[in-house]
This record gives structure tokens, C-alpha cells and sequence, in this order.
């Protein structure tokens, strides 16, 4: 039966229809966001592409102190420190969805210094604790050294920590498996440039679809990903954000991008019809 037709409607079927087709109020049934390490390029980019998506009621950003954010829609959240992670209180009003990030601050920009960013040893406590915020999607975005992840682990859980934030039982947990870029040499003796250069000659031996993957480019995958992910622990691997990082359209739903998350779920829900590489666990 076609949800329009040319018969008059009694008053109240009318008044039904009306309501079903009146858009939500503003924020009534977005989720909020929680974000720890929002940092760097890669948090600068996440952060504001994830932000201005228009699907949060608001973000909050882990950080020592209080200060202003400058972005619509985005609070500071203060941190327990210095106590542990494990004793900091919940928010006062819960989140749904959490990100992790590792990647430094730049120290160069005053705002990042005061930012919170988590060690990687941090985060099965720092997983509890968002999950007592409420969240039940989590992201976490794992930083690796290029061309050194073993192939057992690019598609898999990696280590105790990985395992232990996957048996706390988010309703969707998924793991970015992203190239971390060398560190810049600022700051380093002649013996140690010396030996980032040797090490920087290497990687031309490294595969491309293992090298980093452009912020903007890894921000848009987050970003489409986290609209149609479905229920599970799922991992991304450095392949699938290569693919990701070759993409064009921009826009979720207007490009590649869409193409590349959505061939990479099919794979992952029927392995036996589609066995791409990059497909990672449900």
C-alpha cells in the first residue's frame, strides 16, 4: 500500500501521518561524542569532520584544564587526573559513541599541549572508563610502525590489551589499524638523523598498501564507517585504508568511499562469496 494516496484521510490517520513525516526536534535522539587524543593532524581532521557531521548532539574532548574550543557543538571534558583512569568519575551525561586516538600533540600549537592524549598501555582502563560513560561504540584508532605489523595481525586482535577491550562487550567495537609517519628529526643528534635517514631509505621496500594513509582521507573513513557499521568487533586493516586512502567523492554516500566500507562489510559477513584481503572479523 503506497504510503500516498489520492482517498481523504480521516483527522486523526492525518495527524499520524504528519507526525511521522515532522523531522526530529534538534538533538532529540542524537547520540553524543566522547573523544580521547584529539591531537595531532589526524585528531585535528577526525575531530572536525566528525563534529560538524551534524549527527551528534555534542562532542566532548578529553583535557587537563578548561579552556575554548572554537568548534560548534564541542566542550572540554576534564579528566580525573591525576588519579588513575581506573577511579576518574563518569560524565554527568552519558555518551554513546567513544574514539581513541594515540598520535601526539604539537607541541608548537598552545591549544593541543593542554589536550589529553592517552599512552597505548592506557587502554584497556581508559575502554573501562568510557564504557561506564555510557558509550557503546567504540573506536579505536591503533597506530603501528609502517611495514613492521606481522600479517597475523592485520586483521586480527594483536595483544592482551586488544582482547581484553573486546571482551567488555560493546554493542560495536572497531579497531583502525593505521601507518604511523617517522617522526620528524627536529631535535635529534647527528648519530640519530643519521640513522632516521638510513631507516627512511627502507621505505621504498614497504608495500604501498602498507604505507600512511592521509589524515583527511582516514577522517572521511572513520566518519562513513561509524554510519552503517554493524553490531560487533570488526578491525580495519592497513589494506582496506589504502583502498580508502584512493578513494574520491567526499561526501559519505557521494563517492568511493561509500563503495569501499560497504564491499569491505559484505566481505566481512560472507567471507566464502567475497575474499578480499582486507575483510575483518564480525
Amino acid at each position: 500500500m503506497p504510503l500516498f494516496s489520492h482517498t481523504r484521510a480521516s483527522g486523526s490517520t492525518l495527524q499520524a501521518l504528519q507526525s511521522a513525516l515532522r523531522p526530529p526536534a534538534p538533538g532529540a535522539a542524537k547520540p553524543r561524542l566522547l573523544v580521547a587524543g584529539a591531537t595531532g593532524v589526524l585528531g585535528n581532521e577526525v575531530l572536525r569532520r566528525l563534529a560538524g557531521s551534524g549527527r551528534y548532539a555534542h562532542t566532548e574532548v578529553l583535557a587537563t584544564e578548561a579552556m575554548a574550543t572554537g568548534l560548534s557543538g564541542v566542550g572540554i571534558a576534564l579528566t580525573g587526573a591525576p588519579l588513575p583512569i581506573e577511579q576518574w568519575p563518569a560524565r554527568p551525561l552519558p555518551a554513546h559513541t567513544g574514539l581513541i586516538m594515540f598520535e601526539p600533540p604539537r607541541m608548537y600549537y598552545g591549544r593541543e599541549r593542554t589536550l589529553w592524549t592517552p599512552e597505548p598501555s592506557e587502554l584497556p582502563a581508559l575502554a573501562q572508563w568510557l564504557q561506564r560513560c555510557g558509550v557503546q561504540t567504540l573506536v579505536v584508532v591503533v597506530p603501528h610502525a609502517t611495514g613492521r605489523l606481522p600479517d597475523a595481525l592485520k586483521r586480527g586482535l594483536a595483544n592482551l590489551d586488544e582482547q581484553a577491550v573486546a571482551a567488555l562487550g560493546f554493542e560495536r567495537l572497531l579497531l583502525v589499524r593505521s601507518a604511523r609517519k617517522p617522526q620528524d628529526a627536529a631535535g635529534r643528534n647527528f648519530l640519530e638523523k643519521l640513522a632516521a635517514w638510513m631507516l627512511s631509505t627502507l621505505r621504498f621496500m614497504i608495500p604501498q598498501a602498507e604505507q600512511p594513509v592521509r589524515p583527511a582521507k582516514l577522517a572521511e573513513f572513520v566518519d562513513a564507517v561509524l554510519q552503517v557499521l554493524p553490531p560487533g568487533t570488526h578491525v580495519a586493516a592497513p589494506e582496506l585504508l589504502w583502498q580508502a586512502n584512493q578513494s574520491s567523492g567526499g561526501r559519505f554516500g557521494g563517492g568511493t568511499m561509500h563503495s569501499v566500507v560497504q564491499a569491505w562489510l559484505a566481505a566481512a559477513r560472507n567471507p566464502a562469496q567475497n575474499s578480499t584481503p582486507d575483510a575483518g572479523p564480525d
